[in-house]
């Protein structure tokens, strides 16, 4: 059953329409976070790396995080950022084809991921190429080792297949590394179903992890044993603590590792996980359908032909975000967080609405609406103390 807002500290009379961005607080977090600071760090000090289990910490979170992206936890590493993820990841799908020279990624793809892609291809000494995000099969062929894609497309919410593009990709002995970002925690995802090679998210999106979260990513068991990652460090050690010169990987994702786990930050997470407690996958997708189905009639009804909506409306092509194309988005989405509702802005004429199941609910819907509907009206978008944009849109 989904809890709603109550699991939240959300201020009150504010309609919060970026969870697809930055979660929420939830409740407790901020008391645990405060525990662990004041208690295990200053109490405890050295002695809670043992005693309050901050070893530990990485396979607790994992396990919480595994079953809403269809994984076993011991097959999961957190404490990186999406960024170094992505980059050991893809590195990695690339070594395990060391007969091709291909890395195929869609121009619309997150920012980090054709910049991290393009990064590793000069390393590596391979070809970056674009594919056509309508049809990015059409871009792999004998000479691609990895086809990389993001589940939701962060500007307009449009879901790919993940099932079908990873098995055909895979048929043509192409390897796929999913992006996870923009759906884990409001859309299903099930990895071992589908049969998935390599996954990367982020956590303070949906899953609530606070700004800056540490990352997650995912190895299929079956290449675990091959995958070699680029950053070789002590916690990726089969034994860190005898300091031992040569490295020698730990078996498993833990080869993933590199650095000392970021304890405050997992510990943030850890108490900001339990916010799902009690919810299965398939109602956080309802919800987050019903949301999204109610906000487009909507905007329909009362907004048709001043707005347009980019976000598909089939739902199996459908993330958990609506996205309104207005040649003066940035001044819409201003407005409307003057009107304490806030979603935010993408380049060139994007205004995001992501809708965060665990909290948002109809009511938000209709206010939200309610409220667009005024700004327009009203003209408020054009205020000039718009045309600067701030430095996060």
């Amino acid at each position: 059953m989904i809890p709603g807002p109550g699991r939240f500290e959300l201020p009150e009379g504010l309609v919060y329409l970026d969870g697809n961005s930055l979660g929420a607080l939830p409740v407790g977090v901020a008391d645990r976070l405060g525990e662990v600071v004041r208690s295990e760090w200053g109490h405890g000090l050295i002695r809670s790396w043992n005693d309050a289990g901050w070893m530990q910490l990485v396979g607790r979170v994992a396990a919480r995080i595994a079953p809403l992206i269809g994984v076993d936890a011991a097959d999961l590493h957190l404490g990186d950022s999406t960024t170094v993820s992505l980059f050991k990841t893809t590195v990695a799908a690339a070594r395990l084809r060391p007969d091709r020279r291909v890395l195929v990624l869609e121009p619309t793809t997150f920012p980090t991921d054709g910049y991290v892609t393009a990064a590793v291809a000069e390393l590596l000494g391979l070809e970056l190429r674009w594919c056509d995000p309508a049809d990015p099969l059409a871009s792999v062929d004998d000479d691609v080792a990895l086809l990389s894609l993001t589940h939701v497309d962060f500007r307009s919410g449009a879901l790919f297949d993940l099932p079908r593009l990873t098995a055909a990709a895979q048929a043509r002995g192409a390897l796929v590394l999913w992006d996870l970002c923009h759906s884990a925690g409001a859309v299903p995802v099930d990895l071992t179903a589908a049969g998935a090679d390599l996954a990367v998210g982020c956590t303070y999106k949906y899953l609530n992890g606070g700004p800056g979260s540490p990352a997650y990513l995912w190895v299929a068991p079956r290449h675990q044993a091959a995958a070699r990652q680029p950053i070789s460090g002590w916690m990726g050690h089969a034994t860190p603590f005898a300091m031992a010169r040569d490295f020698e990987p730990r078996e498993g994702i833990g080869s993933f590792a590199s650095g000392t786990p970021p304890v405050l930050a997992l510990s943030a997470l850890e108490a900001s996980l339990e916010a799902f407690d009690g919810v299965t996958v398939e109602e956080l997708r309802a919800q987050s359908l019903a949301l999204t189905d109610r906000f487009v009639a909507l905007v329909d009804e009362h907004l048709g032909g001043r707005v347009e909506v980019v976000t598909p409306r089939e739902h199996a092509r459908r993330g958990s975000q609506v996205s309104l194309r207005h040649p003066a988005a940035y001044g819409v989405v201003q407005a409307l967080i003057a009107r304490d509702v806030i979603g935010d802005f993408r380049d060139p004429d994007i205004a995001r609405f992501g809708f965060a199941p665990l909290y948002n609910t109809l009511a938000d819907v209709e206010t939200a609406v309610e409220r667009l509907v005024l700004v327009l009206d009203r003209e408020e978008h054009l205020d000039p103390a718009y045309a600067a944009r701030n430095a996060v849109t």
